[in-house]
């Protein structure tokens, strides 16, 4: 196992508007912040780290994150995504719950 239990990137990246879309025209630095504060609320003992990142290159089916070492990405839009994403992922390594979140 790595350092880390979880390793989830937040893509924030964000072009000139009319060029192809962007994650971070969809607020998801506040989706970062949210998600942050949920993990340390709900799992201060897990060893996750949540960071933001540039382009990962699936901007039409964003805004995307995606947690590693599982390679699970997810669409976090709002702040029940993101309590969704918690309990059911981080709490329970459990993504039944979540298909909704799923990008496949």
């Amino acid at each position: 196992m790595g350092f880390y239990e979880k390793h989830i990137f937040v893509c924030e990246n964000s072009r000139e508007p009319g060029k192809r879309i962007s994650c971070g025209w969809s607020n998801t630095s506040k989706i970062r912040e949210y998600l942050n504060l949920k993990i340390k609320e709900l799992a201060p003992d897990k060893k996750i780290r949540v960071n933001k990142s540039g382009c990962m290159d699936r901007c039409e089916e964003g805004p995307v994150q995606v947690a590693y070492p599982d390679g699970v990405w997810v669409n976090l839009k709002s702040e029940k995504d993101v309590d969704d994403f918690v309990n059911s992922y981080i709490l329970k390594n459990d993504l039944g719950a979540i298909d909704h979140l799923l990008v496949k």
